[in-house]
């Protein structure tokens, strides 16, 4: 199962950008920025994403059941590692962070969740997630997921998360409307995978359906 990121996207004009940062009721944690926390429940972790995890992670995600639905991982150890520290990179500036998901009972990591900024600040943010197929359907995504989204909304101030599906990824997109998500249009011919232009769903989780997912829960 995977949901992609890193489709092009236009930034905030300077005055849109200032009007929606006064909105803001309380200032983000930043220390994440620093040293990313590790999110953990009922055995599952979440932790940064690090040199070591190349191997685990090419073995798992590069079949073809995993990658037809999103860009094309780093090929070789050296090509993911220069990845990593792009990411690490990219985190000390605030602009992106990634979680690899171990499992309970499990050492090497079997997916990744990335989360990057489309504006100053983190208040509107992409991300996508990508499992290996051994773990299909064994609710190890939403559990991940939930973390993620409780540290992205919460821990770094996102207001507005979007995620982009291939409209053919019927798991992905079933997965992220069991988040809660909600399903806002279709971007014609908006993927490109294996010399052929796809159709992707648009998605998006506001800070208040997150607030308000909390609630059910705790009833």
């Amino acid at each position: 199962m995977a949901v992609e990121t890193g489709c092009s996207h236009s930034s905030l004009s300077g005055e849109a950008s200032r009007a929606r940062q006064v909105l803001i009721a309380d200032a983000p944690d930043t220390n994440w920025r620093t040293a990313v926390p590790v999110l953990a429940s009922d055995g599952l972790t979440l932790r940064e994403i690090v040199q070591d995890d190349a191997s685990p992670l090419l073995e798992m995600l590069a079949t073809k059941d995993v990658s037809r639905f999103m860009s094309p991982m780093p090929p070789t150890l050296a090509s993911f590692g220069r990845f990593v520290n792009w990411i690490h990179q990219q985190r000390s500036a605030g602009q992106c962070v990634a979680f690899v998901v171990v499992p309970p009972g499990f050492t090497n990591p079997v997916g990744v969740l990335q989360m990057r900024s489309l504006e100053p600040g983190f208040q509107t943010a992409e991300w996508g997630f990508a499992v290996g197929a051994p773990f299909w359907g064994t609710g190890l995504f939403a559990s991940a997921a939930q973390l993620v989204l409780d540290f992205a909304f919460t821990t770094v101030g996102v207001r507005r998360l979007e995620a982009r599906a291939c409209a053919e990824n019927r798991r992905g997109n079933g997965a992220l409307r069991k988040l809660g998500a909600t399903p806002e249009g279709v971007l014609r011919r908006a993927f490109l995978w294996e010399g052929s232009y796809h159709d992707q769903v648009l998605w998006s989780i506001l800070d208040s359906d997150w607030t308000a997912t909390l609630r059910g829960t705790a009833r």
